[in-house]
């Protein structure tokens, strides 16, 4: 299949959603400001969307999307009549995964006292009043059946992206943002703890609201799951022993982050929490369009492609995956290296976000971006261990990349805190713990002979980060004349923001051709491809 074409399904639906997501945290800087209690609803919006993170983007997908299409192919393919027989497989997986989920979210509301202290490291340097850190406990609770939706939502996004309706599960998240965005013009409060409140509720109004819209997708698919009795069979159980180390393996970097956000919250000062969280989420957009819209579409392709015998096809479509993750993440990276502070101070400068917030956001993402390369390779490169129902060895891999964040998180926080940049540590923890993960996942597969790069990869990528390199230079050179104008009226902002962008892309476009990375008739082939979609 054309993944460019795919890519501009997915992607760009999932770029509305984050540019949703940009709008709702702008709204939240200027309502919340950086204070108590926003970290407070970071810490509660955190669990939800690890979980989301590691069930519904990385787990079930891993584990169910090749059993399924495994199934399928064994019942004579979609053309044969096989699509019922992955129906059956889901609805198995359904009758066991519902009372699983409904337990296990109800153990979460009990302790939620604990796990909020977990995620936020007690708050420790900022001294909460018992009431604050009730408070903190309470928005924790409100959010916390958003997993019981998130994780029912997932198995019908899976289904749906296992019989090719992919932008129909990538439309889905904007669902969320919707709702968020909704409650704080709408919902918000006089003071920043009732803002966060009604944050907290559209969150779980959010995962209703995707939930239903999956469930009305798969009856128009003619995909219609009934409730049975659960039943461990054979199938279950390779289910449920591929979903366990899938969800560690998947949802390292989700992992990494909540070491970093608690270690944040017990070791630095109040708003550390929130700068990171404002600097992870522009760090996101690049992530999600380009390496969570990949990995949505790898990893069915590439288990449809080997259940079929095409083991060569499937190396082709890794190859062209990290291509195309390769050419649209490295010029986000040069800009967010080189011109972070501008474009925090547009995006998030307003109400009660001031200069300082915005320096602090600004180091925290360029630190992050460091590994935003690495984030990106991590969703393309695991579909070729999934495809294959091999969900032990990325969370052997993981667990490693895990200790490297702690160790790097307990040795950079102080020593950068000694010069007033503490917040710079746990992101580039992350991005050293993520290099690493990446590094081993490619090993691993060039060595089971898996993945070898083709000649077109190994001649293109130097000239792509050549290419990028040329572009954060002039980003350098044009940020400090522009920078003035982001903190102007929202106009102002905006065609600031878009002259800043759109000479980024147009130098990296250039630079791409003077490189000899694409040549011109590529550039035009690609663009093409992405408006046929």
């Amino acid at each position: 299949m054309n993944l460019t074409r795919a890519l501009g399904s997915v992607g760009g639906l999932t770029l509305a959603s984050r540019v949703l997501a940009l709008a709702r945290d702008t709204l939240q800087a200027s309502y919340v400001g950086a204070g108590f209690a926003s970290d407070a609803f970071f810490v509660a919006f955190r669990l939800p969307n690890m979980f989301r993170a590691l069930f519904a983007e990385g787990a079930f997908n891993a584990a169910f999307i090749p059993l399924f299409n495994k199934k399928i192919a064994e019942g004579g393919g979609a053309e044969g009549g096989g699509t019922a027989a992955g129906i059956d497989f889901a609805e198995r997986a359904l009758a066991l995964l519902f009372p699983v989920l409904v337990v296990f979210t109800a153990a979460m509301l009990a302790a939620a006292w604990p796990i909020t202290w977990g995620l936020s490291g007690g708050f420790e340097r900022q001294h909460p009043s018992a009431a604050q850190f009730a408070f903190a406990v309470t928005l924790s609770r409100i959010t916390i059946p958003y997993l019981l939706l998130i994780s029912l939502a997932s198995l019908l996004g899976a289904i749906l992206n296992s019989l090719g309706r992919f932008w129909v599960n990538a439309a889905a998240p904007i669902l969320l943002n919707v709702a968020m965005v909704g409650g704080l013009l709408f919902f918000h409060g006089a003071d920043p703890y009732e803002t966060a409140r009604s944050q907290a509720v559209a969150v779980t109004v959010g995962g209703a609201m995707q939930l239903a819209w999956l469930w009305w997708a798969c009856r128009r698919a003619g995909v219609s799951l009934k409730l049975r009795m659960p039943r461990l069979d054979d199938d279950v159980r390779r289910l449920l022993k591929l979903i366990v180390p899938a969800a560690t393996g998947a949802g390292a970097a989700q992992i990494n982050l909540a070491i970093s956000t608690a270690l944040a919250g017990g070791l630095l000062s109040a708003g550390s929490i929130s700068a990171i969280y404002y600097a992870d989420r522009l760090n996101q957009l690049p992530l999600g369009m380009i390496g969570i819209g990949l990995g949505t579409i790898l990893l069915p392709v590439i288990s449809r492609q080997l259940a079929e015998g095409r083991e060569a096809e499937a190396m082709e479509t890794q190859n062209r995956g990290l291509e195309l993750a390769l050419f649209l993440t490295l010029p986000a990276t040069a800009a967010f290296v080189f011109a972070a502070e501008p474009i925090v101070r547009g995006l998030f400068q307003h109400g009660a976000f001031d200069a300082s917030d915005t320096t602090r956001a600004a180091l925290a993402l360029s630190a992050f971006s460091i590994g935003l390369p690495s984030y990106v390779l991590v969703k393309v490169l695991t579909p070729g261990f999934y495809a294959r129902a091999d969900t032990a060895t990325p969370v052997r891999l993981a667990l490693w990349s895990v200790a490297v964040n702690l160790i790097g998180n307990l040795i950079l926080i102080p020593l950068l805190g000694r010069y007033g940049i503490g917040q710079m540590g746990p992101p580039l923890a992350t991005a050293l713990a993520s290099t690493i993960n990446v590094a081993s996942l490619y090993v691993v597969l060039a060595r089971r002979g898996h993945l070898a790069l083709d000649a077109q990869v190994r001649r293109r990528v130097p000239r792509l980060a050549l290419a990028a390199a040329m572009m954060g230079a002039t980003l350098l050179l044009i940020a400090p004349p522009i920078d003035p104008y982001m903190t102007g009226s929202l106009p102002v902002r905006a065609a600031a923001l878009c002259a800043l962008v759109g000479a980024g892309v147009a130098v990296y476009g250039i630079a791409c051709v003077v490189t000899g990375a694409y040549r011109l008739s590529d550039l035009r082939a690609l663009l093409r491809r992405k408006k046929a979609s």
